[in-house]
């Protein structure tokens, strides 16, 4: 096992530079990119055609005055650059470092990423480290409790629904799975703001941030209540829209151990149907429910979590990651698909992992990776 993981954690960073370039190369080379940006920023607010920029003291874009306006129009690769004096355009290069040829602009990023250097917000003049650390503790929080109370939920549904197929109990929860399915979670998250959140009805539930304002002032009991208060809609609106999946999972794959003859004989030997059920077919059954764990926690912390965060104005690493892609803030967008993608990998390394703790037969050491 341990030779395997060795093979595993070196695949990563073959694996990780493959993406990385990928990435690299295609969100380059897509237009409207932080140059564009900003001349599309510069000239709405009716900035002299032939101005330069600079850095202040501290750290904002700030326009210089040059020669006066009415210079000769140029024809720019940038879109919106037109009529722009060509030195303010390539003063603008040099600020987000396109001055220099592409594969040394990732030679150069992998380069500090190795030295755990990320760079500095385009466009927030703070370092992409310190926004990630800033918005993790939103996100792991919505990720950890829905990941948690998901499971919690869909196991026991779905083997209760496995064990009694067919029941009224089987088609009254289906109700229930098929209705989380076809509601989309912000759907239901917008429900649950309209009805607990002040909107129409009940003013039961905050609808901003993680905490309220005077938490550092509260005692620990007060505390631990406060944050339950505020993850109460969010992560309700999250395991509504996640547990359904799961569990028509978790019973599909119980039916299917029920039906195997290692049952029958099992049953034929004179075992109670509880030693049968969790003696012999849990363990077959969970395996690939449980061993999915990492990657559903993945999934939810990273992708899931954006209109939710959007609809309780929780500041996470959704929001941060989509606000990212739209203006265009190259070094929170890289440094952030670094940290996603280092991570999932690990991830991946975390469930193959889990498929031996739930089966110890399971011997990786003899599969050629």
């Amino acid at each position: 096992m341990l030779a395997y993981i060795i093979r595993r954690l070196f695949l990563i960073v073959p694996t990780l530079l493959a993406i990385m370039v990928i990435n690299f190369v295609v969100i380059q080379l897509a237009p409207g990119g932080p140059v564009e940006q900003m001349i599309g920023q510069l000239t709405g607010q009716g900035v002299l055609a032939t101005e330069r920029i600079t850095r202040t003291g501290t750290g904002e874009l700030q326009a210089m005055p040059g020669a006066q306006a009415g210079g000769q129009d140029v024809t720019s690769k940038y879109r919106g650059a037109q009529g722009l004096d060509p030195e303010f355009v390539k003063e603008l290069e040099r600020l987000y470092g396109f001055d220099k040829p592409l594969h040394i602009r990732f030679v150069e990023m992998i380069g500090n990423y190795v030295m755990f250097d990320f760079g500095e917000s385009f466009f927030r003049d703070r370092k992409v480290v310190d926004l990630v650390i800033e918005k993790m503790p939103v996100s792991i929080s919505l990720g950890i409790w829905t990941t948690l109370l998901v499971y919690l939920i869909s196991i026991p549904l779905g083997v209760g629904k496995a064990v009694r197929d067919g029941s009224r109990f089987d088609i009254w929860t289906s109700v229930v799975v098929v209705i989380g399915t076809a509601i989309p979670g912000f759907l239901f998250a917008i429900m649950l703001v309209v009805v607990f959140a002040g909107g129409s009805y009940f003013d039961w539930f905050p609808l901003r941030g993680l905490v309220s304002e005077n938490w550092s002032e509260l005692g620990w009991p007060d505390r631990i209540a406060d944050y339950f208060w505020h993850m109460a809609l969010p992560i309700t609106a999250m395991v509504i829209g996640g547990f359904a999946g799961l569990t028509m999972l978790t019973k599909n794959s119980f039916l299917d151990q029920i039906n195997q003859q290692y049952v029958t004989t099992a049953r034929a030997k004179g075992l109670t149907e509880g030693r049968v059920l969790y003696g012999h077919v849990f363990r077959n059954a969970m395996l690939i429910v449980i061993a999915g764990f990492p990657s559903a926690f993945i999934s939810i912390l990273f992708t899931g979590a954006l209109l939710i965060e959007v609809i309780f104005s929780l500041d996470g690493l959704g929001l941060l990651g989509f606000e990212a892609a739209i203006n265009r803030d190259y070094p929170v967008m890289f440094a952030t698909l670094f940290f996603f993608s280092l991570l999932g990998l690990l991830m991946n390394l975390v469930g193959d992992l889990m498929y031996t703790v739930i089966d110890p037969r399971i011997d990786f050491e003899r599969r050629e990776v």
